[in-house]
């Protein structure tokens, strides 16, 4: 490549470098020497020198793009940072929920049990209650029973007295009735 020839200009510095590279390893070795003979010294000289003017914008967007990286990396560290104590926070809340729960549950089956112990006792009251007054009533029936029984015999054994002496008109007419004069009601608070 001449100097006059217009070189391919790379777009970055590392194909400069390449570029830089590639002429010096095809330089010829001088005969009986081992040393080389540069043909394109300004060829080589204008890469380097652009490959040099290049590094410092290069440089400073590789550094750019790594404070970017790192910022992003940071900020998804953050995020994930909050994930994870989110997700903490609701297996915490979930496990609280579930030992109230199982709380309600024990605390449920227990009045459950108290109620129904409740009702079964109130229920055998009640019942012990009714017998006992029904035995108590059975007893005033006995009773009665025995005394109308009494009262039974008593008029079928005997009739009863005729009473001489008696006024028995009622209202100025004769009558046979022994009680017609007599003013009549039962009271069986009397014996």
């Amino acid at each position: 490549m001449s100097i006059d020839e217009e070189p391919q200009v790379p777009v970055d510095t590392e194909s400069l470098v390449r570029r830089v590279i590639e002429i010096i390893d095809g330089t010829r070795a001088l005969p009986l020497s081992s040393s080389v003979k540069l043909d394109n010294k300004d060829e080589v000289l204008g890469l380097l020198h652009e490959a040099c003017q290049r590094l410092p914008d290069e440089t400073r967007q590789a550094r750019w793009m790594l404070k970017e990286r790192d910022e992003f990396l940071a900020k998804m560290q953050r995020e994930a940072d909050d994930i994870v104590h989110a997700a903490r926070l609701q297996a915490e809340r979930m496990v609280q929920r579930t030992e109230i729960v199982r709380e309600a549950q024990m605390t449920a089956r227990r009045l459950f049990e108290d109620a129904r112990g409740e009702a079964r006792r109130l229920r055998l009251e009640a019942e012990d209650y009714c017998d006992q007054k029904l035995a108590a009533f059975e007893v005033v029936l006995d009773r009665t029973i025995k005394t109308v029984a009494a009262g039974r015999e008593k008029l079928a054994v005997t009739p009863p007295p005729i009473v001489e002496g008696r006024d028995t008109r009622v209202a100025g007419i004769e009558t046979d009735d022994p009680f017609a004069g007599e003013e009549t009601f039962f009271d069986q608070d009397r014996s």
